[in-house]
């Protein structure tokens, strides 16, 4: 039976490349609205599980989408912006079909000024950077985002300012948001549910559920210590 409140149904992914394993029999679900945060070590597939949704690679089980337009910022391959070719930003978003009044605008939504139009890309700060990643994910106006370590490379100042403002346009626009990290404190400040994943789903819940110690020496081995981050205000 179809349910309409759920935005992706994952039921026992696989994904092998090159002979070997990456994901192992992993089950999910996505509801419309939900903030899903994938957390796991260096290695543990997060990036592939990504793209085993968007279908970007093969993979075996099921995976289930129920919304239409989803968009997708992906890691370091465009954080490697200097090796790529000498575009501007108006080049990057001629790239799409899109006028410069709705351009200067999803640029404004980020914080960034309508000046940095004819820069180069490669110019950008990595702030800049990552904001116009999100602004060029928003463009579009998707109803689901999937973001793969949106702060890698920033500095902490920089990383909270990433986090809140996806944070702002998940309240406004009502976002399914699927996000790969590895800061602990982004779950409890901003996830519905969460997935430990280190090529098997090691927990899957609310953070106060999931995010046990147990869970945690289990994911990135002994030692590991956290605290439960409570939002001001």
């Amino acid at each position: 039976m179809e349910n309409n409140h759920l935005a992706l149904r994952v039921k026992n992914l696989t994904v092998e490349l090159n002979n070997q394993k990456i994901i192992e029999d992993l089950s999910f679900e996505v509801k419309k609205g939900e903030t899903l945060v994938v957390l796991g070590p260096n290695g543990a597939g997060k990036t592939t599980l990504l793209r085993a949704l968007l279908g970007i690679i093969p993979y075996k089980g099921e995976v289930i989408w129920s919304v239409k337009n989803t968009s997708y910022l992906p890691p370091n391959e465009l954080m490697q912006r200097k090796e790529i070719l000498p575009l501007t930003v108006e080049d990057f978003y001629s790239l799409k079909e899109i006028g410069k009044e709705k351009i200067f605008q999803s640029l404004k939504s980020v914080g960034l000024e309508e000046s940095l139009f004819k820069k180069r890309i490669a110019n950008l700060s990595t702030g800049q950077f990552q904001r116009l990643g999100i602004a060029w994910s928003l463009v579009d106006n998707p109803d689901t985002l999937l973001f793969d370590e949106p702060t890698s490379g920033i500095d902490i100042g920089g990383t909270e300012t990433i986090y809140s403002l996806l944070h702002e346009f998940w309240e406004k626009q009502k976002l399914t948001i699927i996000l790969v990290t590895h800061d602990l404190s982004v779950v409890w400040e901003h996830a519905d549910n969460v997935i430990c994943l280190n090529k098997t789903g090691l927990c899957y819940g609310t953070p106060s559920v999931a995010l046990t110690t147990e869970n945690l020496k289990q994911l990135y081995g002994v030692g590991v210590k956290y605290y439960k981050h409570k939002r001001d205000g």
